[in-house]
């Protein structure tokens, strides 16, 4: 499975240990973000990672800023794109059984690294259980079109 991964200026650290977490568990990894004393608009990187995400070019995608908040408005705003902020275990594993969530957005001041790690375990390990939740995600999606 490949995930593309983004950060912005605030969460550097973050994103290379989450690369890192990910590389280790056997992910390919496409790492779209930036480095040490460079800097970025977070729109501009959540919406990097939700293309690649919305064509194929990666399975799934992890952004990454401040708080998460930035970054999943703009990533949402790409159609296709269900992107949830989570700084929990159990809203990540929610975000995908649920929601089908294909991005998945975290903040470098708001989750610490272990934290950040569980956090993609659990978006990682949970699988959409489709059924009824495959109804309102249709209805998130017909949200695309209006």
């Amino acid at each position: 499975m490949k995930i593309a991964i983004g950060n912005d200026h605030a969460a550097v650290e973050l994103k290379n240990c989450i690369k890192a977490y990910l590389l280790e568990a056997g992910y390919e990894v496409d790492d779209l973000g930036i480095g040490e004393g460079e800097k970025i608009d977070y729109p501009l990187i959540a919406e990097k990672v939700a293309l690649e995400v919305v064509n194929k070019h990666s399975d799934l995608g992890i952004v990454m800023c401040g708080t998460g908040i930035g970054v999943s408005i703009s990533a949402n705003k790409i159609k296709g794109i269900r992107a949830a902020c989570c700084s929990d275990p159990y809203s990540a594993k929610m975000s995908r059984e649920h929601n089908d969530a294909n991005i998945l957005c975290f903040g470098s001041r708001v989750v610490g690294d272990e934290l950040a790690k569980m956090i993609v375990k659990n978006w990682l390990d949970a699988k959409f259980l489709g059924e009824r939740h495959l109804r309102r995600v249709e209805l998130i999606n017909k949200l695309d079109e209006r």
